[in-house]
Parts: C-alpha cells; structure tokens; sequence
C-alpha cells in the first residue's frame, strides 16, 4: 500500500487520539469508586438485614409486653371481683374460704407476671437501644454509599465529555487519510491495540521489539510512501526522517 509520507506522519496523531480514547474506556471500566459502590452496597446489605433482625426481635418482645399486660389485667380484674364478693357479705363460709385462697393464687399469679412483665420491658429497652445503633449504622452505610456514587457520577461525567471531545477530534483527524489506509489502521488497532507507532532507530514504538537485520534492510530500501509495519505486532510503522 503507498500513502504519502506527510499523511503517514499523521497517522501519529491519530494514534494519540485513539490513545488517549482507550484510556478513557480504561478509566470508566476500572474507575476506584466502582469496587467502593460495591463495598458499600455489600455494607448496606448487612446492615439493612442487622436491622431487620433486630426490629423483628423488638416487635416480637412488644407483642409479649402487650400479652403480658393484658393477662396481668385479667388477673387484676379477677381480684377485683372476688373482693366485692367478700366485701358484699353475701356467700357462705365455704365460698369465703374459697374466695381467700383463689385472692392469694391470684396475688402470687400477678406478682410472678409483674416480675416477667419488667424483665420483658428491660429486654425491649436492650433491643430498642440496639435497634437505634442499628439504624445509625445503616444511615452511615448509606451515607458511605451516596457519596461513592455522587463521585462516581462526577468522574463519569468528565469521562464522558472527555470522550465527545476526542471524538469529534478523531473525526477530523480520521478525514485527512484515503480509506485504504484508514481501513488498514483500523484494522490492525481492533486486533493488536495500536494501529500506528513510529519506528525509533531499531525499535517498533508500538512494541518495543528491535527489527532483526533482514527486517531493518527490507524497511530501509523500502520507498518512503509505502506503507510499512512491524513483523511482529503488525503496526504501521511511521518513519521520520531523524530516526
């Protein structure tokens, strides 16, 4: 393929484009907020489900308080009614003795569910106050989260009009080349990477691999408007007159 050597030349400035293009795809692929999103939506996890459990302890240990309370008014109601019993001076001798002894059951009855009742609602205090740490830490992850985001949104965001710039740039640059010569670029960037480097004494500037002498001589006595690349990345070698 022949090419003039001016339009050669430019083929470095194409590469630099495309060059700094990749790093780009790079940068957006390997951006450091991306492994800190998904630590921190690992964390939140774990605290979301922290939570749960405790919440669901509490509720569980206010349902208890609820039963608890309610059967202690049962109780309470039932005293109640076998003291009015007593009081109205209307049942026998047997039903008195019975209505003493069943007072003194229910006594004993209320007082081990008022003892339960108060270490029920010492229990919930416990998980309440673990519940209301459990909620700071979910806050925190969250928080944590956020902020990676809103980074990564901003790094993004440069990213991208980094990118729309080097485009239209590429644009341009691209238009100057005949399209066999573009098309061979192209090519050889898809599959190895770099679709052009200038050759440096001995070395493939793609590679950085000296060319043996066979490939050295080939590429001296070759014309300066053909087109020449690397034996062994397959780069189009750009030759400048100092080098």
């Amino acid at each position: 393929m022949k090419a003039d050597p001016a339009v050669q030349r430019k083929l470095l400035d194409l590469a630099q484009v495309d060059t700094e293009l990749a790093r780009v795809t790079h940068r957006r692929r390997t951006l450091p907020e991306l492994a800190e999103i998904a630590e921190a939506e690992k964390l939140v996890r774990a605290k979301q489900d922290a939570l749960t459990l405790v919440e669901t302890t509490a509720g569980d240990l206010g349902r208890e308080v609820k039963r608890q309370e309610t059967e202690i008014d049962q109780v309470r109601a039932r005293e109640e009614r076998d003291r009015k019993l007593l009081q109205g001076g209307t049942v026998g001798a047997k039903q008195l003795t019975d209505l003493e002894h069943e007072l003194a059951t229910l006594g004993r009855r209320r007082s081990a569910l008022e003892d339960d009742l108060l270490e029920l609602m010492e229990r919930r205090e416990a998980v309440d106050a673990d519940a209301q740490h459990a909620r700071v830490q979910l806050d925190k992850a969250q928080e944590a989260l956020s902020d990676a985001t809103r980074r990564r949104d901003s790094a993004l965001a440069d990213l991208e009009s980094t990118e729309a710039k080097r485009t239209a740039e590429r644009k341009i640059v691209a238009g100057v080349f005949p399209e066999p010569l573009l098309a061979l670029y192209d090519r050889v960037r898809e599959h190895k990477g770099v679709g052009a480097a200038v050759f440096q004494t001995r070395s493939c500037g793609a590679c950085r691999i000296e060319l043996d002498r066979s490939a050295l001589s080939a590429l001296k006595d070759a014309p300066a408007d053909e087109v020449v690349r690397c034996e062994e990345c397959g780069a189009i070698l750009v030759r400048l007159g100092d080098r």
